[in-house]
């Protein structure tokens, strides 16, 4: 009898990971999408396109050095006034991204950015974004980027 339950608590537990690990993996592919998404925005010289994948509220936070922008608006004047025109924008790329899934409507995302200008000149760093998913999708509520 004891062995027959705990056939079966391992069994629950095992379809619940299971369950939880598709779902995890669901999360992390719909984040992957966005961070395309806001890419191939930069990469046309789009950068509202670009801030689509962030939360449009005066809660979302943007740290840059010792800089720090709070809300979305912000956010989005900050970066027009960096990058004025496409040339500045040069080309975006996302590296060595770490998708953590926290729970079923949060993640934390670890990863490389790098900026190629026509030059052939780039500059680049590390990021981590907190990613909350609200009835519209999966959006940065904060970008810590250096």
């Amino acid at each position: 009898m004891k062995t027959l339950l705990l056939v079966v608590l391992v069994l629950i537990a095992n379809m619940t990971f299971l369950a939880q690990s598709k779902s995890d993996a669901k999360a992390a592919a719909d984040i992957r999408t966005v961070m395309e998404t806001q890419t191939a925005a930069w990469n046309r010289g789009d950068i509202e396109g670009f801030m689509q994948g962030y939360w449009k509220s005066e809660q979302m936070v943007f740290v840059s050095g010792t800089n720090v922008a709070r809300g979305w608006q912000a956010a989005l004047d900050r970066y027009k006034k960096s990058y004025d025109t496409k040339a500045k924008m040069g080309t975006l790329t996302f590296s060595d991204l770490e998708i953590n899934v926290l729970a079923k409507d949060s993640a934390a995302v670890l990863g490389s950015w790098k900026v190629t200008l026509a030059d052939g000149k780039s500059s680049g760093g590390k990021f981590t974004l907190i990613f909350r998913k609200f009835k519209e999708g999966w959006k940065v509520v904060h970008d810590h980027t250096s």
